[in-house]
């Protein structure tokens, strides 16, 4: 099932240059509220793009889609997102005016049920799919090619080490370019009061036991693990923060309940669920 591209986005051109241009900046530097919106509500209307069977489920993404996309905004950048699937980020990226790359080997189960071309939605937006395991992402690329490469809530996913793909990325990305990867947190808060009376903090048994092969959290980091890939690559270090995602999309109280406990963790990244390292290659 497609989705007709006929209802309008917020462009590039209704958002104030000087706050689309952003790339390596720091979170907290990023963005009056008013472009916040404008990205936001680029990425909801994206959403409402999925087939039926998808909407809902992206729609309830899009504020942490909106952010990501905040975050490495910049017209014309080119950029590359690896273990992306399905999701808003590329599309939301192609749709502001970023050239923009998707690699997966599309071997999940959502993916696997929804193949991207039947979402209409990625290539007729400018998305370049590349289908690929993650180990040889880099080789369509050539040297100092990109401006930007990311990698949000994949790695844990990997049966490999993460080194090679990372030292692509220093390989591929331009002098002054940014890298951004995020992963779920291995000892986040919730973690830390479940684990001891009892409760796993691992993948659901059915997901772990049932498929043929197991796609789970193979291995969650910790802040320092991410800080520690960084620089033993030879990066910059620029920012580390903190977000709490989970809750988001359930009811009205919930969503109140986890949006004052995100603001009260983020000052403790080690302490939330999700845990972000943007860096720089030096120029």
């Amino acid at each position: 099932m497609s989705v007709a591209l006929d209802a309008p986005i917020a462009t590039l051109e209704s958002i104030p240059a000087h706050a689309a241009s952003n790339l390596g900046r720091p979170p907290a530097a990023i963005k009056p509220r008013a472009v916040a919106d404008r990205v936001l509500e680029a990425v909801q209307t994206l959403a409402r793009r999925y087939p039926e069977s998808l909407r809902q489920e992206q729609l309830a993404d899009a504020a942490r889609i909106a952010c990501h996309v905040r975050w490495v905004l910049r017209r014309g950048a080119a950029i590359a997102d690896l273990g992306g699937g399905i999701g808003l980020f590329t599309p939301a990226c192609a749709a502001l005016g970023m050239q923009t790359w998707l690699v997966d080997d599309f071997g999940d189960s959502v993916n696997r049920a929804h193949p991207i071309d039947s979402i209409g939605l990625h290539r007729p937006l400018g998305v370049r799919v590349i289908e690929t395991p993650i180990r040889h992402w880099a080789e369509a690329f050539a040297d100092e090619s990109l401006d930007v490469v990311t990698c949000f809530d994949s790695l844990e996913h990997w049966h490999h080490s993460p080194r090679p793909v990372f030292a692509e990325a220093w390989r591929v990305l331009k002098p002054g370019g940014t890298l951004v990867i995020s992963g779920p947190n291995a000892v986040n808060l919730r973690k830390r009061v479940a684990v001891p009376l009892g409760r796993s903090n691992w993948s659901n048994f059915e997901d772990w036991f049932y498929p043929e092969e197991f796609r789970g959290h193979v291995r969650e980091p910790v802040l320092g693990d991410l800080v520690r890939l960084v620089r033993e690559l030879g990066f910059e270090k620029r920012a580390v923060w903190g977000r709490n995602w989970a809750g988001y999309s359930g009811g009205d109280l919930r969503r109140v309940a986890v949006w004052l406990l995100d603001r009260a963790l983020r000052p403790f990244p080690t302490l939330c669920s999700d845990l972000y390292v943007m860096a720089r290659k030096p120029d």
